[in-house]
């Protein structure tokens, strides 16, 4: 990877065209082949990239650009879409080169999977009383997150998000309509459960007579989360 803090100028051509004026900020040459363009801000967004496949040729700056200061040009080309991306570099400021090897990827913690096994071993989360009969309950149409017996006779379908949208509900609305059916389970009631629910899904789930319940994942790995709490 290459890192190269200069001072320059950024034009993107082809399916819209861009222009960042003169300004010094951080290229990232990665080594396949994308071309990234970073301020101080604007957190780990670009403010102009180009990713592969795209190549990259250091010009010689024409007479004109060179006039005004340009002391090398680099133009990075889509190899698909033709897009271009050219830099003007008035000055070099830094310039780095380092072999980062093979990186290992990002191992998550607190993805469906993680919420779906706590619960399972937390279900007083979802209510009082209530017992495990089995996580990823099968069905003609997939696997139910849990499947919960209630004391109070019947069972409790419950569907598991990190984020809880829309199409989450409609996801358990149609393993209700099937679980309903067995006489062995009905009746059969839902909770929509996430670390956060989009409050469209919130209606559309009161709507359907699904219980939404809020996970805190730290509070259930027996991690204070920070937020504040009455006791």
């Amino acid at each position: 990877m290459r890192l190269v803090i200069a001072r320059c100028t950024v034009d993107y051509t082809g399916r819209l065209n861009a222009h960042l004026a003169l300004a010094t900020r951080l290229l990232v040459h990665k080594g396949d082949g994308s071309l990234l363009v970073h301020s101080d801000g604007g957190s780990y967004k670009p403010l102009n990239w180009m990713s592969p496949p795209c190549s990259l040729v250091v010009e010689t700056p024409d007479a004109e650009a060179a006039d005004v200061g340009v002391i090398e040009q680099w133009r990075v080309t889509h190899a698909k879409s033709g897009d271009a991306l050219l830099v003007r570099i008035y000055e070099v400021i830094h310039d780095s080169t380092h072999e980062l090897g093979i990186d290992p990827g990002l191992v998550k913690d607190g993805v469906e999977a993680d919420l779906q096994r706590l619960l399972a071993e937390q279900v007083d989360v979802i209510g009082d009383g209530l017992s495990l009969v089995r996580r990823e309950y099968p069905t003609a149409i997939g696997p139910v997150d849990l499947l919960l017996r209630n004391p109070d006779g019947g069972t409790i379908a419950v569907e598991v998000k990190r984020r809880g949208d829309i199409d989450g509900v409609e996801q358990l609305t149609r393993y209700l309509e099937l679980l309903g059916r067995d006489p062995h389970l009905a009746p059969v009631t839902g909770v929509f459960a996430a670390q956060e629910i989009k409050p469209q899904a919130r209606v559309l789930a009161t709507d359907r007579g699904i219980r939404c319940v809020t996970l805190d994942y730290d509070g259930m790995k027996g991690i204070e989360s920070g937020a504040p709490r009455l006791f």
